[in-house]
């Protein structure tokens, strides 16, 4: 069986080939994507609630954030759906696995880090290409950026496992800025307070940014 490729001009007015989208691997990439980064996002909701009842309000803020990135990501991903299917209703089948692991907040860091690398190397890079080959290279950039994401993830999720596992999470080589997220308290120092000075919350609703600590 053959791939059939049509041409049109992109906006340089050049040339360009590209498959039907509804016969193209790269439309069930893109319901594969949607579906992964949905799950990913329910995941970690589930970790965020872990980090609370442990009372790490700072992981479970960190991680939100990545999972509030994966529903932008899904978002991007649907549109991007919707537009090559030109507004026509479409059921898409897929096949996927997806990772099932503990809900310990210490391996739940190190395996979430685990699997936005993996994502990022083996799965998005590979729909890129995909999406390259058949000739649809801004669903190709998605996917591309999408990597960046998660490997951006994979380094935040790694650093939090490392400093839990150390008990430093609220420790820092030099002094840096912890602020109270309940009341906006501010302090420079190396080790955060186990007690806010002014509202008495504790130690897990301190903030700081996490790029200032170093390990």
């Amino acid at each position: 069986m053959f791939n059939i490729f049509f041409i049109r001009n992109n906006k340089k007015g050049e040339k360009e080939y590209f498959m039907n989208f509804k016969e193209s691997k790269t439309k069930e990439c893109l319901a594969r994507t949607f579906a992964g980064v949905c799950q990913d996002g329910a995941r970690l909701q589930f970790i965020a609630k872990s980090a609370e009842k442990e009372n790490m309000f700072f992981i479970s803020l960190q991680i939100k954030e990545i999972a509030k990135n994966k529903m932008a990501h899904a978002s991007i991903i649907y549109d991007a759906m919707v537009k090559e299917l030109s507004q026509q209703k479409e059921n898409i089948n897929i096949e996927a696995g997806y990772p099932f692991e503990s809900q310990k907040l210490n391996s739940s860091l190190k395996d979430s880090a685990e699997i936005e690398e993996y994502e990022a190397k083996n799965i998005y890079t590979h729909f890129a290409k995909i999406a390259k080959d058949e000739g649809y290279e801004k669903i190709e950039k998605i996917f591309k950026l999408i990597a960046i994401s998660n490997i951006n993830n994979s380094k935040k999720l790694n650093k939090l496992a490392i400093m839990f596992d150390n008990k430093s999470i609220y420790k820092s080589n030099e002094k840096i800025i912890w602020e109270c997220s309940n009341c906006g308290y501010t302090e420079e120092s190396k080790q955060a307070w186990d007690y806010c000075p002014l509202c008495s919350y504790p130690k897990g609703y301190v903030k700081f940014d996490l790029n200032n600590i170093n390990k």
